[in-house]
């Protein structure tokens, strides 16, 4: 069929062109965003799952709900590399600078700007990655003790006073959270808490990997109850159905219940995969409906695009010692699998290779759903590395 109307989109982060089964979670955001612009208790919200479940796509569209009902938004991707001011000044900046607009200056706005530049100031002494300048003077004796925990509640308290003023909520929306150091995490927690306090309108929604919950509490024990994790996992066949026919059905196509079966077989109910079957399978058929045929191609198809995307530019981060450990692992199955058993597969002690799980659950790659197991933060990748690293394996890289 004409490729040019292919209503799917498989991507980073791109909106798919149905999103189905998330209504509650939306709606639990709302709620918890309306309280927070009102100055009533609320929690802030951190979704947390799986790689391909669609995190970025929820929290986009929560972000796009709060701006259009008048929020200031501080959109921010956390990467590996970064310290949190050093991602954080810039955004909030941007973000007071769009509240500064509009008509005269408001005194809480500009000491806001003030006390971020001061903010500024004190952390280019401490985080090397802060290069940026400010057309306001720092206020003196504001969020510049040099001390990030306190200096970041001073500095968000006015920002929420700022908030106040402009008779709105500030919104940190905040992507791969878990990627921020457990010390500046317990920071922006710890800030979160006293603006919380105060029942000023700053919140935030966050997303991250599984292991963020754990972070969150190492980080400050009362992260539970600052906050609501939510736990976003694959849709399920209702959902799952509703995600793969309906932009078909848009453009007047439709699915066979084997064609159906096929690739809700095949994604496991995972939207990112969902987007991808859709994909190739409008792309592979010659007409409506989609047959079952059509899918069993797809499936070929997919795998080749996610091998040599999705999931190749994660295997190419590691080294040479973390491919054999997610080898062995996938020996083993999809998981989640006993760190003992990985290390037996490998031939070698947990303790010799508890440094590189350490590792890829650093760089994303895994994770620990319960104390001594370990599972793959990418769903299928078992998959992937049977493929990218076939038999004979022996455990000492020998493939």
């Amino acid at each position: 069929m004409d490729p040019r109307a292919n209503p799917y989109a498989p991507g980073a982060g791109y909106p798919p062109p149905e999103l189905a089964g998330r209504d509650e979670v939306i709606n639990k955001a709302a709620i918890s965003l309306d309280r927070t612009k009102n100055r009533r208790s609320a929690r802030g919200c951190i979704f947390y799952g799986l790689r391909g479940v669609g995190k970025t796509v929820l929290l986009n569209k929560i972000r796009q709900d709060a701006e259009a009902e008048g929020m200031a938004i501080v959109s921010i991707e956390a990467p590996e590399d970064r310290s949190l001011p050093g991602i954080l000044i810039p955004a909030l900046r941007a973000t007071l600078l769009r509240l500064n607009r509009g008509e005269a200056a408001k005194t809480a706005v500009s000491n806001a700007i003030r006390t971020l530049a001061s903010f500024a100031k004190a952390m280019k002494v401490r985080y090397q990655d802060i290069d940026i300048s400010f057309d306001a003077a720092p206020e003196p004796g504001a969020a510049d003790s040099g001390d990030l925990e306190s200096d970041l509640g001073e500095l968000l308290m006015a920002v929420g006073d700022a908030a106040v003023e402009r008779k709105t909520a500030v919104v940190m929306a905040i992507d791969e959270l878990q990627y921020v150091p457990e010390e500046q995490l317990a920071a922006l927690i710890a800030a979160l808490h006293k603006v919380n306090q105060r029942q000023l309108p700053v919140t935030i929604m966050a997303a991250g990997l599984p292991q963020l919950v754990g972070q969150s509490g190492r980080a400050k024990s009362y992260a539970e109850r600052l906050f609501e994790f939510v736990p976003i996992d694959r849709l399920d066949e209702v959902a799952a159905t509703a995600a793969l026919c309906r932009p078909a059905e848009r453009e007047g196509v439709s699915f066979t219940d084997d064609a159906i079966g096929e690739i809700l077989k095949q994604t496991r109910g995972y939207p990112y995969f969902l987007q991808e079957w859709g994909k190739h399978s409008w792309d592979i058929a010659t007409s409506s409906p989609i047959s079952g045929d059509d899918a069993r191609a797809a499936s070929i198809a997919a795998l080749a695009q996610l091998d040599a995307s999705f999931f190749r530019v994660r295997f190419d981060r590691l080294a040479p010692a973390e491919k054999r450990y997610m080898r062995a692992m996938a020996d083993l199955g999809p998981g989640p699998h006993r760190s003992g058993d990985i290390a037996e597969r490998l031939g070698k002690k947990v303790t010799t290779v508890a440094p590189i799980r350490s590792s890829m659950i650093g760089k994303g790659m895994l994770y620990s759903p319960s104390h001594g197991d370990t599972a793959f933060t990418v769903p299928l990748f078992d998959g992937f590395m049977r493929r990218i690293m076939p038999p004979p394996f022996d455990g000492n890289g020998a493939s």
